[in-house]
């Protein structure tokens, strides 16, 4: 059954396609003359493109991971398959462990939250591939399992991970995901020029993927019975460290498990926990009970981040690096990244 957000989503594809039909000769030329290889997008593509691009490059990755953990196959192996190659490009390979096997939900809400996802993420793709037309790049290499047990060895959460094992596991997986795809398209709605055709689509991506966020956030900390020191929550405020500090590469900021000092740096990632408050500033002892459920700055703003902050994430590599290849990507993303 269609969710509001799903039709939502619906809405803005045909909007976006009718929109970009009225934008005139150089757009739709812009659109004809688009390449499929890095190389070719690289010289052929307009600004907004490559965000977008850089976009679908992050669907392809969620897309995968939610629908492998509902149904065990790849989005292209679905009944109503997505395409991971377009445009005459070829499409990367998604690695996963030998043994793999679909997420044994116990638990029937969980379960029924990640189908939901699963179908979102997929028809982000389907929307991106459709509003870049020709320019849209193919899948890249996409790795599930090596990439997990890395991002674990830097959290210090251990030497290995497997995110299909259980719903905490999955929980933890989705968790990794959501938190930087709302930065990434934070960070991207300033730098793009069509404001009214391309930045309301990249706005509508964004509150979805904030929603998800949100969600998983939620579960984790009903898991832990809202306690900031519970097993899963610990977990994820190592990986807010491990994030956090790949984006913001700093000697004086050193990973430490459960967590993290920010040493003259301006944290931007917290994990699920709970601190007391008091509201309108009161200056009273505090009273209540906050969690974190919101990933957000001091003003209650979510955070941003740029491409190189987000690449640095999602390849396991620091901001500070000259090239981006590895964790998710193995082989690096599609398209140019700027």
């Amino acid at each position: 059954m269609a969710t509001l957000e799903t039709q939502q989503l619906d809405e803005i594809i045909v909007k976006t396609r009718r929109k970009m039909l009225t934008m005139g000769g150089a757009a739709l030329a812009a659109l004809a003359f688009g390449g499929t290889t890095k190389a070719e997008a690289q010289s052929t593509t307009t600004p907004d493109q490559d965000i977008l691009n850089f976009a679908l490059n992050l669907e392809y990755l969620e897309a995968q991971f939610y629908n492998l953990a509902v149904s065990g196959v790849t989005i292209d192996n679905l009944p109503t398959p997505i395409p991971v190659a377009v445009n005459g490009g070829t499409a990367g390979t998604v690695t996963l462990k030998p043994s793999f096997a679909a997420v044994p939900f116990v638990s029937s809400i969980v379960k029924a939250y990640a189908a939901e996802t699963a179908t979102e993420e997929g028809k982000h793709v389907l929307f991106l591939q459709k509003t870049l037309g020709s320019v849209a790049v193919s899948m890249p290499d996409i790795d599930l399992f090596k990439s997990f047990n890395a991002l674990a060895n830097l959290a210090g959460i251990g030497t290995s991970f497997d995110p299909f094992a259980n719903d905490q596991n999955f929980l933890i997986g989705a968790y990794i995901f959501e938190d930087v795809g709302v930065s990434a398209y934070h960070g991207a709605a300033p730098l793009i020029a069509d404001k009214k055709g391309i930045l309301p689509a990249a706005l509508g991506l964004h509150a979805v993927e904030a929603y998800h966020a949100g969600l998983i956030r939620t579960v984790i900390s009903a898991y832990d019975n809202g306690v900031s020191t519970g097993p899963l929550s610990t977990i994820t405020q190592a990986i807010s460290a491990a994030r956090s500090t790949l984006a913001n590469p700093d000697p004086k900021n050193p990973i430490t498990s459960p967590f993290i000092t920010y040493a003259g740096l301006t944290a931007d990632d917290q994990g699920v926990q709970t601190t007391p408050v008091s509201l309108n500033g009161s200056s009273t002892s505090p009273a209540f009970t906050s969690t974190t459920i919101a990933d957000t700055d001091l003003n209650a703003l979510g955070w941003s981040r740029n491409s190189t902050q987000i690449l640095a994430i999602v390849t396991g590599n620091p901001a500070t690096a000259t090239a981006f290849t590895g964790g998710f990507f193995p082989s690096g993303l599609n398209g140019t990244i700027s």
